[in-house]
């Protein structure tokens, strides 16, 4: 046998040899019967599951997993033989990190990484994974050599939106080197021990399941899905061991390349396992080995820019100056003007800056953003709008909450001191509408209000009429006003049989495609994701069934989807990608349907998580009964119009309920006559269990308790 094999022989060997022992030790302990499972997933022990198809629940059900992870290991010359012991050293360090959970524990609960990622995690990421905000994932393992290299690596690939994980000293070495790490910054340490590389193969091997509709068993489909459309890669840093080295050829089975930093000689494999000693090629040699492809955004100003900066939080303590309007008044606008009025790259500030005063600096801040182009339509106005938010967040050391006039930014001490002032928000607003409205926008000029009198001149006489003129155009924009609705396959990447059809009063599952949004996204780019649906020949309104609407979905699912309602749910409801907000599920006691957002971790009145239910949904399938949805769409006339409506809905989270109380009453009002309608629908602080449901239900004498039978 090679060098190579060699050591991956040995690695699957060693492992297979001390998960055997713990799993015997870990039943001499607890009992077959103790339960073993990681942390908020519907889907047991994942790599097996997905591999074979077993739920593993007890510890009982371990012995006959290591049975099958020595199958693995054959000890044959050939690399594919060797590859599939670098699976078998997958599955062992799945075990072994699953045990660690057994009884109770948080075995990562004083450990700088994070160990398992949860479901409700990879969910998240499906927009931004589709949408190229994260156009790739990479594994970064070991200890370098020198920590400012590695911290150098891990700070270029947040730059570039990667999404990285970390997994042994190297988490210690780019900490100390200032990277900021956490899910918020894109940069995830996950353990120390090498058997932890597994939670980011789950992450993979979940997509799969959670976005693919891979069936669990089908390994062959599983290694295709993560080959395909998985764009993951390793870097290896430091002396290799043999586990390691085995470990790495499950990575390399899964289809993710990996990349050391020594000179492996005849042990290479080329576009698989490869050596960069020179660490300042390693990002290049990663990307292109995995063919990703990177639009970087050249933005003059003293801070980074990247989508990875998204999730940052700016705490009081360490913020230099704040826009708040809980204090001051604030606004962001963006309006079309005639290609004459506007001056192309004009930027102007009126008011003071933030240099201009002692932290905490609290401001005024009315922001107009002009554009004008032949192209340019005044339904693209909110749209562009919406990108400040995201914008705005993408600058490191800045936070950005709310829109139009209700928002909060944050400015950090650190970016202050790096130089960051108002110009380079305008600059930002600049560049990103330039460059991703290009097709519509020829001309742009930003002006930034911190006088105070200026600044509510503007909101009240400028910002305010065209809000409440936008506000009453979104009013009129029913699906029945409009002449056509619109495909959205973003999530084909990952969810290739999945297609949304988006309507004035149904926007895109994920939540952050709206009919506006698809509107703009047709004239941006003519042959992209979103196309035109016509509404002719309508077969059923109630259930919103139209034949363009089946014509364009099967074309766009290569035939996977033949048939679509987009207004009901028990009947051919619109398939789901896994990305979605929220999921709506038939609770037969009360003749109603229970909807669960995923942040939520508890048990629905159903019996099953959110996990549990998004499970049997995602995937790009029709689930009869099982609808996933945004958070908007709840409050919408369309919800289920054909079961019924809004009044089917029984059961909420509290936090949920709480969020869309507003707009549901006004429907609910609207259409039935009811008065508070929330206040008649259970969430978790009343009950969760079926009986209990039903006896608040009851109670309150809730309209579905007496509709037409749902089933």
């Amino acid at each position: 046998m090679s060098a190579l094999t060699d050591l991956i022989y040995a690695g699957s060997n060693a492992v297979a040899g001390l998960t055997e022992g713990a799993v015997n030790d870990a039943i001499a302990k607890y009992g077959a019967d103790q339960s073993v499972a990681f942390p908020d997933t519907a889907y047991f022990l994942p790599t097996i599951y997905a591999a074979t198809g077993v739920k593993v629940k007890t510890l009982g059900d371990l012995p006959a997993c290591v049975g099958v992870l020595k199958s693995l290991i054959t000890n044959k010359e050939e690399l594919g033989d060797a590859l599939n012991a670098g699976l078998a050293t997958a599955v062992g360090a799945e075990i072994i990190e699953a045990l660690k959970f057994v009884g109770g524990n948080d075995p990562y609960a004083q450990d700088s990484g994070i160990g398992f990622v949860p479901d409700p995690v990879i969910r998240s990421l499906g927009v931004p994974l589709v949408t190229g905000d994260i156009p790739g994932v990479a594994v970064v393992l070991g200890k370098s050599e020198n920590a400012q290299d590695v911290a150098d690596i891990v700070k270029d690939y947040q730059s570039k939106g990667i999404m990285t994980f970390l997994v042994g000293d190297v988490i210690e070495q780019v900490m100390e080197c200032g990277v900021k790490v956490g899910l918020e910054f894109r940069v995830v340490p996950l353990g120390h021990d090498v058997t932890s590389v597994i939670h980011v193969v789950t992450v993979a091997i979940r997509a799969a399941l959670i976005f693919g509709n891979i069936q669990p068993g089908d390994l062959a489909g599983l290694l295709a899905y993560t080959k395909e459309r998985v764009p993951a890669f390793v870097n290896t840093f430091g002396p290799l061991d043999e586990v390691t080295v085995s470990a790495g050829a499950g990575a390399i089975a899964l289809g993710f390349p990996v990349i050391a930093d020594i000179a492996l000689g005849d042990m290479q494999v080329p576009g698989a396992l490869e050596s960069e000693t020179d660490h300042k090629e390693t990002v290049k040699k990663s990307l292109e080995l995995r063919h990703i492809k990177i639009k970087v955004t050249e933005l003059p100003i003293p801070v980074a820019f990247a989508s990875a900066f998204e999730g940052e939080i700016i705490r009081k303590a360490d913020m230099y100056a704040e826009f708040s309007s809980h204090k001051n008044t604030t606004c962001e606008l963006v309006v079309m003007k005639p290609l004459n009025e506007v001056e192309d790259h004009k930027i102007t500030l009126i008011g003071p800056d933030i240099d201009q005063g002692e932290a905490p600096v609290e401001l005024p801040l009315a922001t107009v953003v002009e554009v004008a182009g032949e192209k340019m339509q005044a339904d693209f106005e909110s749209v562009i709008e919406r990108k400040i938010h995201n914008w705005y967040n993408y600058m490191e050391g800045v936070m950005h909450t709310g829109q139009r006039n209700l928002f909060r930014i944050r400015i950090s001490k650190e970016a202050y001191e790096k130089g960051l002032r108002l110009k380079d928000f305008a600059e930002v607003l600049y560049t990103m509408i330039k460059n991703d409205f290009d097709t519509v926008v020829d001309k742009c000029q930003v002006t930034m209000y911190t006088d105070v009198d200026k600044a509510a001149e503007i909101l009240n006489d400028v910002a305010m009429p065209v809000y409440n003129r936008r506000d009453e155009r979104l009013e009129s924009l029913t699906d029945e006003s409009v002449d056509c609705f619109y495909t959205c396959i973003l999530c084909q990447s990952f969810a290739p049989s999945h297609c949304c059809v988006v309507t004035p009063e149904r926007l895109g599952l994920c939540g952050a495609v709206s009919w506006l949004d698809a509107k703009a996204t047709k004239e941006l780019t003519p042959t992209g994701p979103c196309q035109p649906i016509s509404k002719e020949g309508c077969l059923d309104e109630k259930k919103g069934i139209y034949p363009d609407a089946d014509r364009m979905v099967e074309e766009a699912t290569q035939g996977a989807v033949t048939h679509v309602t987009l207004y009901s749910i028990m009947e051919d409801p619109m398939t789901s990608c896994g990305c979605f907000e929220c999921i709506c599920g038939i609770m037969p006691e009360a003749n109603g349907v229970v909807i669960v957002n995923r942040e939520y971790k508890g048990l629905t009145p159903t019996g099953m998580t959110f996990g549990e239910l998004a499970s049997m949904t995602g995937g790009g399938v029709q689930t009869p009964g099982f609808m996933g949805h945004g958070r908007h769409f709840i409050s919408s006339k369309k919800f289920i119009s054909a079961e019924g409506g809004v009044a089917r809905i029984v059961w909420m989270p509290k936090e949920l309920k709480d969020d869309v109380a507003a707009r549901l009453n006004k429907t609910a009002k609207e259409l039935y006559g009811i008065d508070n309608f929330a206040d008649m629908i259970c969430d978790e602080t009343i009950a969760s269990d079926p009986e209990g449901v039903v006896a608040f239900l009851t109670e309150k004498g809730h309209p579905a308790l007496t509709m037409a039978e749902i089933m």
